[in-house]
């Protein structure tokens, strides 16, 4: 049961793996365990947990999987299952069949960071601050319902409202549009529903077509409020419709449709140019905290497009000019970092200090080392792929670069109706019979498992997946593959500030013991 062969790990060289908090880098040295026993054990005993609750799922749904890898950390834990003696079990007597594929968030952080995916669900869990004590759900300020007038927008009087609506119907369609449709088509519904709501409890309300702007929805939000009944029979509704009006007001929305142009002008300068002219581009938009204005990048949103453009440009060159760029975008980041008065709650975990009188500067350039450490990281972490090694289509005369999510590439293979064997996405036996097969495939014609080949597919993101990407698998699966059922699995819902504190403000390579 050890994982030696399996899981090859350097801790000093670590991104973001499993559940919310765990970092990878595989290398081919076997574990120091006199120097790094802590954190492997702490890893092991994550698979093991991870592999535990996927068992109980299983079983629950009456499965019996064929198991398949994408990544060095998938290799592990589609071993780790396979090798379970409850799943072992459990599989002699399963009734259904399915096909789990395991795959590594590290091999496509950009899917994690981008803001390519024209989602509504997305913006809502990106923009809206997280409801106390959930991983997922965010906070929905409800004042705007109540006779109470306060500018404060963390007033906390009011208790939050969420979108977790289990217990209406309507709610829970609507979210359903937000995380399906495309954002225009999703509004449209929060207008119609709300409209319907307004009909059913006789309120003056005025139907207008058009564009749906947040003022009309919050126009028809204020026929409730004086209705104490109609709210109570709408509350769960209400509750999404003033997660749409926030998030279309905030200020962090107005820049999503600026990281989509950077990223993908970034996306053509690659292709053009190396790394280091790219980084220097980067230059002059990092401004200090006096500089900045409100549609000026923070700190934060530098780390966002970074980690981008070092999962894009993959393994890189190295040398002496992409050293001296690198270090010019280190001083004017440490820059940036130590002039902010206030920093923010994710920069104040990277540095470990709750203000720049505090933050020594030796631990600030540690800190940013650190960062550009693991950008490295990254940048290798498809160095060992054949088929997936890159996410990034240069382009042509007539086609503009674009980025290619891995998760996209994987659905193709596994839809792929010539059957070919996968390269890159390896089947793990779980038991003598399999191993057999493997062996005597050398010798004679026999038919591997492919993870086409069962009626349900169920795909594991270790270290989280977005909505976009969720569409994305449901939607291709739905065109290429018809009559097969698809589940995606993670252990996180990801943003891209989500995705940038686990990779470099999480307590890396430990269990995640919250509730």
């Amino acid at each position: 049961e050890e994982l030696e062969p399996e899981i090859q790990a350097s801790p000093k060289a670590t991104i973001t793996a499993l559940a919310e908090d765990r970092r990878q880098l595989f290398c081919k040295s076997h574990v120091n365990h006199a120097t790094h026993g802590l954190p492997y054990r702490n890893l092991r005993a994550a698979v093991r947990a991870l592999v535990g609750g996927l068992d109980a799922l299983f079983a629950a749904l009456g499965l019996r999987e064929d198991s398949f890898a994408v990544g060095a950390l998938s290799r592990a834990v589609a071993a780790e299952l396979a090798s379970y003696t409850p799943a072992r079990n459990r599989r002699r007597m399963a009734p259904h069949r399915a096909s789990v594929v395991f795959v590594d968030r590290t091999l496509d952080l950009a899917g994690a960071v981008g803001h390519h995916g024209d989602n509504l669900a997305e913006k809502i869990l990106s923009v809206l601050p997280k409801l106390p004590g959930h991983k997922t759900d965010v906070m929905v300020n409800m004042v705007e319902l109540t006779a109470l007038q306060t500018p404060d927008e963390t007033c906390s009087v009011i208790a939050p409202g969420c979108l977790a609506q289990p217990n209406d119907p309507a709610a829970k369609a609507l979210w359903e549009s937000f995380m399906n449709l495309k954002q225009k088509e999703a509004v449209m519904e929060a207008r119609r529903h709300l409209v319907e709501a307004a009909s059913r409890e006789n309120l003056p309300i005025k139907m207008s077509m058009g564009r749906v702007t947040p003022e009309q929805l919050s126009s028809y939000i204020q026929l409730f409020k004086n209705n104490f009944k109609a709210l109570e029979n709408h509350c769960g509704l209400l509750q999404l419709v003033l997660a749409t009006v926030q998030t279309l007001k905030h200020p962090q929305n107005s820049k999503w449709d600026n990281f989509l142009a950077f990223e993908r002008l970034l996306l053509q300068t690659i292709g053009e140019s190396e790394m280091p002219s790219v980084l220097k581009q980067l230059l002059p938009m990092i401004k200090s905290y006096n500089e900045r204005t409100q549609d000026d990048y923070t700190c934060e949103d530098f780390l966002v497009l970074l980690v981008y453009m070092y999962s894009v440009v993959g393994e890189m060159k190295g040398g002496k000019e992409l050293d001296e760029a690198e270090e010019e975008v280190k001083k004017a980041l440490l820059k940036a970092i130590c002039d902010d008065p206030e920093p923010s709650p994710l920069l104040q975990k990277i540095t470990g200090s709750d203000s720049s009188l505090n933050l020594a500067p030796q631990k600030a350039t540690d800190a940013v080392d650190g960062i550009f450490e693991s950008l490295r990281d990254i940048a290798r972490a498809r160095m060992h792929m054949k088929q997936f090694n890159s996410i990034h289509n240069p382009g042509s005369n007539t086609h503009q670069a674009s980025y290619k999510p891995l998760l996209k590439q994987v659905v193709e293979e596994i839809c792929n109706s010539d059957r070919p064997d996968p390269v890159d996405i390896e089947h793990v036996s779980s038991g003598l019979s399999d191993l057999l097969k493997t062996g005597f495939s050398m010798f004679m014609k026999v038919i591997r498992p492919h993870p086409g080949d069962h009626p349900l597919l169920i795909i594991y993101m270790i270290g989280g997946v977005t909505v976009s990407e969720v569409k994305m698998v449901k939607d291709m699966v739905a065109t290429r593959k018809p009559g097969t059922q698809v589940l995606v699995l993670s252990s996180a819902l990801l943003t891209p500030l989500s995705a940038i504190e686990l990779l470099f403000a999480a307590e890396h390579l430990q269990p995640d013991a919250d509730i």
